[in-house]
């Protein structure tokens, strides 16, 4: 009943009208207000938008409108590492770098990892124009309100504008100019191209070794050791969600090798959440996302390694150095500036050294080398393990210091370094800077013969092989006194000899003879950069300059082995850029040092070297004898360095060894190698290795050629001319190789005919009726013409001109020590004979005869009293050596012309029986048998068993030798070791 109240009450309230106006009312009066809110909303949105694309066009007011060129080479500008390589294109490793990376195209990346990054980073990279508004206006809405979680806003356009255009800055201004400019680089590129560049710049954390990578193909490399296009499904989930966070995401330490597993609980769960990406973004399937989920992604990564710098530490840091040279020279001349200009302004040099340093580390070049890396390893090897380098010994530092060792090996007809090694074994993992190969300067020694001293003198004409030079007592021409190894001096030797023996003075003299030409420009020419003009003008030089590296050394020596022709040793054969377009090339240019003919006389002069001289030993050390080997041994002052640099037709082979601290090397108790016996079974160590290695480019069958203008010629040794008969008879003829030059044209004239005596001290022709057991000189003597011309009159002792070869030829010459005198008048006299005569078990003295004109004396001995005399020798001293049998003797003088004196009194040496004693005895003892043999008639014959006890005894034996006069000559303990102190 109320309810139909209510409902009649409320009908006639409505028919009323009263309603229907309220309502119109409030109606109008709403809608006009939200009308009225619309309007001044829109105007505040146009208002808002005004001010905010005010604002917008006031933060990118500065920024310059970029055309295509410009955001080219922006985009593309990102910082790549340069690669080093063996020869043969053999990668060795990157240049050491803050930052690595290669640079990969998009057609050898995985597409798996292309999906990755896109649903990680950009779900709608392939639809929007370089910025998505909504993720823009989110990421506002987000740091304005100081969200917790902050999605960001970035396309991978607006990142690689980041990080190629502007910098990581937090700014407003910064975001509205990457806004912009990724709106215009959509416009000038394709996504290909965009896509393609933001996976070359993007970080990636670090690599295995702890070096921090960029770029997807450093990444793939460094952390799952695959390229960009090997890529499986979790690797490259893994991959794609390391830029979020590099540090925290990736793998490795900073120190490298792998984190905790705490550490890497990070990076694992970023792996699953970029493929759930992927799973909700359509690109894998529900399968898929599965099995990459519980894939053991921590197998995959790579273990740490060696970096190349600790593998390889030498070769990196020249090869470095070298590649820094090359660019400053080019990034100089591309500037307008030339090398001389660099060596000129010191100042202008910095500046591109700098320059060049930082292009090795940003530009992405490939560095080709010369260094074949099997070679390398083998003879790194070699060395780190050879154990005779000798005792380790304290330096003045108080610490106890290894042998060091270097050696090269190098291409005769380029100067192209095929390989080197610079330490021993205490130092296995040195960070070798000091590059003892390339960058120590120590005095080369008597390696220096061959490529100065003796060459000079050969190309001169002042010398060839069989010229004679006299090693005897010489000085320097300021005075000072020059030696030879052990202070010996070697007589009058042929070139060829006094050089495979390295004598220290032929070396001198022969140089000495060019030096008005200037030789040591030659040096120079074969770039020994540290030589003063003073060393150029000194004698000494011939024995070594003090800093002469083993790549300097070995470079001359390939000039020998290539003709006389020189190529600069180089070890970058060629740099190219990112595009493979080369930049740099390396073209030998052959400077000509020396002739043909000099260079092959000198090779083969260093060919006797190794077969009989200082390098010798290396005949059994040496697998394969039929290479045509020539070199030469070095040893500098005090021993401080021994060297070894052999040459063949095609390659040239040089070792060193030494202390870094120029101690001396001959001291080694217990070796049974010499310090320079050491160093040559360390070169042959490694030839023996070349050879086996690959025997036709290190052990050629060829030898070195002849050239014309060669001849063979036959030459006094005495001095170096055409044979006369008087050599000839002397046996002092020899034949060697001569320039046609430079061949002998006048007879020797260093020996005159007839024999001569020593009178009363001085040399004199010996006359018809002269005794000849007194003449000297077998019918010849030295010419007193040539020896003053020589100046060998000087000599205090002219048999000091007596070599040690054929020594007993040279003893038949005779030896005046000043003008031969003419023969002496008769006067009819017979000599005094001498006085004094004594002697001793083993010796007869006398003094000298008072007569002039002695020339000796004769020796007569007669064996018992009364007996005949007989002579037994003569001699031209007051003593003779006599036998210990007892004997009578007496001494007579004898003159130039023959005559004798009266004998001397007789002297009696030891005891001698009277025969008449000895018949008396004899008689005695017949009559004392004769009575024995008739008593023995008279006596009964007896059994008798008793032995004489004295019947069968020996005599005590008696040494009737105890003084005789064997032949007990020493050997000869002189070894032909160079020294060039």
């Amino acid at each position: 009943m109320k309810g139909k109240q209510f409902f009649e009450r409320m009908k006639t309230f409505w028919q009323t009208g009263k309603l229907q106006r309220t309502f119109r009312v409030s109606y109008d009066v709403t809608w006009h207000v939200i009308l009225f809110f619309i309007i001044i909303s829109f105007i505040g949105l146009f208002f808002a938008g005004g001010i905010g694309a005010g604002y917008f066009a006031s933060l990118v007011k500065d920024e310059p409108i970029r055309s295509y060129e410009e955001m080219e080479r922006d985009i593309y500008n990102y910082e790549e590492t340069s690669r080093l390589y063996f020869a043969n294109n053999k990668f060795l490793g990157d240049i050491r770098s803050d930052l690595h990376r290669e640079k990969v195209s998009l057609d050898d990346i995985s597409e798996v990892l292309i999906q990755a990054v896109i649903a990680t980073e950009d779900e709608y990279f392939n639809e929007h124009n370089g910025v998505v508004p909504k993720a823009i206006v989110r990421a506002l809405l987000q740091e304005v309100v100081n969200a917790d979680r902050k999605t960001g806003g970035s396309t991978l356009t607006q990142q690689l504008i980041k990080n190629q255009v502007l910098t990581n800055e937090v700014s407003f201004e910064r975001k509205a100019k990457e806004i912009l400019l990724a709106l215009r680089l959509e416009r000038f590129f394709d996504k290909d191209e965009i896509l393609e560049a933001y996976l070359n710049v993007i970080p990636y954390g670090r690599n295995a070794a702890g070096d921090n990578i960029a770029g997807i193909q450093t990444a793939a490399k460094g952390v799952f050791g695959v390229k960009a296009n090997e890529l499986n499904l979790p690797q490259a989930a893994y991959l794609a969600g390391l830029p979020q966070s590099p540090s925290a995401y990736t793998p490795f330490k900073g120190t490298g090798g792998l984190k905790s597993e705490e550490g890497l609980e990070p990076g694992l769960n970023r792996m699953k959440n970029v493929l759930k990406r992927m799973l909700d973004a359509g690109f894998i399937t529900e399968e898929e996302y599965k099995e990459a989920s519980e894939y053991d992604i921590v197998a995959d990564f790579t273990e740490k390694k060696k970096s190349p710098r600790e593998r390889y530490p030498a070769l990196v840091a020249e090869l470095e150095r070298r590649a820094k040279d090359i660019l400053k020279v080019k990034l100089a001349e591309d500037d307008g500036y030339t090398e001389e200009d660099l060596e000129e302004d010191e100042e202008l040099e910095q500046r591109y050294e700098m320059l060049a340093e930082r292009d090795l580390r940003m530009s992405g070049y490939n560095i080709h080398s010369t260094i074949d890396k099997d070679i390398y390893q083998a003879m790194e090897k070699i060395a780190l393990n050879y154990e005779y380098y000798g005792p380790e010994q304290m330096n003045k530092n108080g610490e106890m210091e290894p042998v060091q060792a270097a050696g090269m090996l190098m291409e005769n007809n380029t100067g192209r370094i095929i390989s080197f090694f610079g330490s021993s074994k205490e130092f296995e993992y040195e960070h070798n800077e000091n590059r003892r190969a390339t960058n120590n300067y120590r005095q080369n020694g008597s390696t220096m013969k061959a490529i100065l001293s003796y060459p000079a003198a050969l190309e001169k004409g002042t010398i060839q092989p069989g010229t004679p030079i006299a090693d005897i007592p010489f000085n320097y021409s300021d005075g000072t006194p020059l030696r030879n190894y052990g202070g010996a001096y070697y007589g009058i030797e042929p070139a060829r000899k006094a050089f495979a023996s390295s004598y220290n003075i032929p070396a001198v003299k022969a140089y000495k003879t060019a030096l008005s030409d200037r030789p040591a420009e030659r040096l120079r020419e074969m770039d020994f950069t540290r030589l003063t003009d003073e060393e150029l003008e000194t004698e000494s030089l011939a024995l070594g300059p003090p800093d002469v590296s083993v790549e300097q050394n070995v470079g001359a020596f390939a000039m020998l082995g290539n003709g006389g022709k020189y190529n600069k040793p180089y070890m970058i054969e060629k740099i190219t850029n990112q595009d493979g377009d080369v930049i740099y090339e390396h073209k030998s240019e052959e400077k000509e040092i020396y002739s043909p003919q000099t260079t092959y006389l000198t090779l083969d002069m260093m060919r006797d070297v190794i077969r009989q001289g200082t390098a010798q030993y290396l005949n059994t050390q040496i697998r394969n004898k039929q290479v045509d080997w020539a070199g030469k041994t070095g040893t500098s002052n005090d021993y401080r360095d021994a060297w070894f640099v052999g040459t063949n037709p095609n390659i040239t082979l040089g070792t060193w060894i030494g202390y870094d601290s120029n101690m001396p090397l001959d001291y080694c108790p217990g070796c049974s190698l010499s310090y320079s016996q050491r160093n040559l079974k360390l070169w042959a160590e490694i030839a023996n290795h070349l050879t086996d290695y690959d025997s036709e480019r290190f052990a050629p069958a060829d030898r070195f050629k002849r050239p014309d203008g060669l001849v063979e010629r036959s030459y006094c040794l005495i001095s170096g001319m055409l044979p006369s008969e008087l050599c000839s008879k002397a046996g002092l003829v020899r034949t060697d190789l001569f320039n046609a030059k430079f061949v002998p044209t006048e007879e020797d004239d260093s020996l005159i005919p007839g024999s001569f005596v020593m009178v009363d001290g001085k040399a004199v022709v010996a006359g018809p009726d002269t005794p000849e057991e007194f003449v000297e000189g077998d019918g010849f003597t030295f010419n007193p013409e040539f020896l003053k011309r020589m100046e060998y009159d000087k000599l205090s002792n002219l048999s000091m001109l007596f070599p040690r070869t054929n020594r007993e030829l040279w003893e038949k010459i005779g030896l005046p020590s000043g003008d031969l005198g003419e023969p002496l008048e008769d006067d009819g006299k017979s000599p005094a004979a001498p006085t004094n005569l004594s002697g001793s078990k083993s010796t007869l003295t006398w003094e000298k005869s008072s007569s002039k004109n002695v020339i000796g004396y004769r020796i007569f001995k007669a064996t018992e009293p009364g007996g005949k005399f007989t002579k037994i020798g003569h001699t031209t001293e007051t003593s003779f050596e006599i036998s210990s049998e007892p004997a009578i003797y007496y001494v007579v003088t004898v003159n130039y012309f023959g005559k004798e004196s009266e004998p001397s009194k007789e002297i009696e040496v030891g005891e001698l029986k009277d025969p008449d004693d000895e018949k008396d005895n004899d008689a005695k003892d017949k009559k004392k048998d004769k009575k024995k043999d008739k008593d023995k008639d008279k006596k009964p014959i007896e059994d008798n068993d008793e032995k004489d006890d004295n019947k069968n005894k020996p005599d005590d034996p008696k040494n009737d030798d105890e003084n005789s006069n064997g032949d007990n000559e020493e050997p000869d303990d002189d070894e032909d070791e160079d020294d060039d102190s």
